[in-house]
């Protein structure tokens, strides 16, 4: 069998409908777990009804779980950004880091992993692709384009 090439896959969303902690719980504890099982890491980021998710992993399981994500009814417009091989994991002791875009933190979730450590902004990330990507998105680039998006 061949062996496959690490990629990651980076995409938008809208929530189909508000989130509150609860429902928000729901998604990182569902996600948590599917990612640990798939040796599949990443970070989650939320701000005004939309989402925005780096996932690093196998090229043929980052697909496979797009596609569920897509299928998923709490998520509407979900769009694929960029996905392409990767040298390293730049989350890769998080199966799923998450941030509150709007208060450009770590929310304060029971359970997931703060991946800016003792920083506490986006801005504390290494330098690169990724980061960049991160950066517009907390400042509402890529939500002005989904539907159901309020930011």
């Amino acid at each position: 069998m061949p062996q496959q090439r690490l990629s990651h896959l980076i995409y938008t969303s809208a929530a189909a409908g508000p989130m509150n902690t609860a429902m928000l719980n729901s998604v990182l504890t569902t996600a948590r777990d599917n990612n640990a099982v798939n040796s599949v890491s990443g970070m989650l980021l939320y701000a005004d009804g939309a989402f925005f998710q780096v996932l690093e992993g196998e090229e043929a399981t980052l697909e496979a779980l797009y596609q569920t994500i897509a299928a998923d009814p709490r998520h509407t417009s979900v769009t694929r950004i960029i996905q392409e091989p990767i040298a390293r994991r730049d989350f890769g002791q998080w199966t799923m880091g998450f941030v509150d875009a709007a208060t450009n933190g770590a929310a304060p979730l029971e359970g997931f992993s703060d991946f800016f450590g003792e920083a506490t902004s986006l801005v504390a990330l290494p330098p690169g692709r990724a980061r960049k990507i991160l950066d517009a998105f907390s400042k509402g680039r890529w939500r002005s384009g989904l539907q159901g998006a309020t930011g």
